[in-house]
């Protein structure tokens, strides 16, 4: 998987976000987005998302085997973990994580039994997860991602909610699974993003 932007823009009414990036994401690879608090990397994860249209430039996606994707079948090569997206509560984690294979099939070998396991959730697998902490649905909405069999792995602020064991969990996850995966961290915490051999500063493209 290859992204490479041209030129990119993104703009809300007259207000630009961010402008004029030109950038190559490779696979293997992973990049920080990093900025302060409301500077856009959220809008550029989306951008790469496909989920919001560039407002100028070019974004192209190319598959590892060689061929175009367009823009609008790219999310079926992507697994995204973000804030701002919800779970579905009513069901346990088991069954969310079943669910969730059923559109986005895990990495060969993993089970969603084998998932919870690495979570070190197995004691409150068969809860609903509307009675988790925030730490623990932090901890589903990653493993939801990661262990997703897609190229291309989005993560935005990945420890929200997360104590320390939470950070190291993620370390590990991203370590052992995320190897092959290009990989693109939004953050304005070292400790999310301290793997990432690439950054691209928001600010650097206002």
């Amino acid at each position: 998987m290859i992204i490479e932007l041209s030129d990119a823009g993104k703009r809300f009414n007259r207000d630009w976000i961010f402008r004029h990036i030109t950038y190559r994401f490779t696979a293997g690879e992973s990049y920080a987005v990093t900025g302060s608090n409301g500077s856009g990397k959220s809008t550029l994860l989306q951008v790469l998302a496909g989920s919001m249209d560039a407002s100028e430039g070019k974004v192209a996606y190319t598959a590892a085997s060689g061929p175009q994707i367009q823009p609008d079948a790219i999310f079926r090569q992507l697994a995204i973990a973000a804030p701002y997206l919800e779970l579905i509560e009513e069901l346990t984690a088991l069954e969310f994580l079943t669910f969730h294979a059923g559109f986005k099939p895990f990495m060969l070998g993993i089970t969603p039994q084998h998932i919870i396991a690495e979570l070190g959730m197995e004691a409150a697998a068969g809860k609903q997860i509307r009675f988790y902490s925030s730490g623990m649905k932090q901890r589903i909405k990653l493993a939801q991602a990661i262990f997703a069999d897609c190229p291309l792995l989005l993560l935005d602020e990945p420890c929200t909610n997360l104590d320390q064991a939470g950070y190291a969990l993620y370390h590990r996850l991203i370590e052992k699974y995320a190897g092959s995966k290009l990989v693109i961290v939004s953050s304005n915490d070292v400790n999310e993003y301290d793997f990432c051999r690439h950054q691209l500063r928001i600010a650097d493209y206002k």
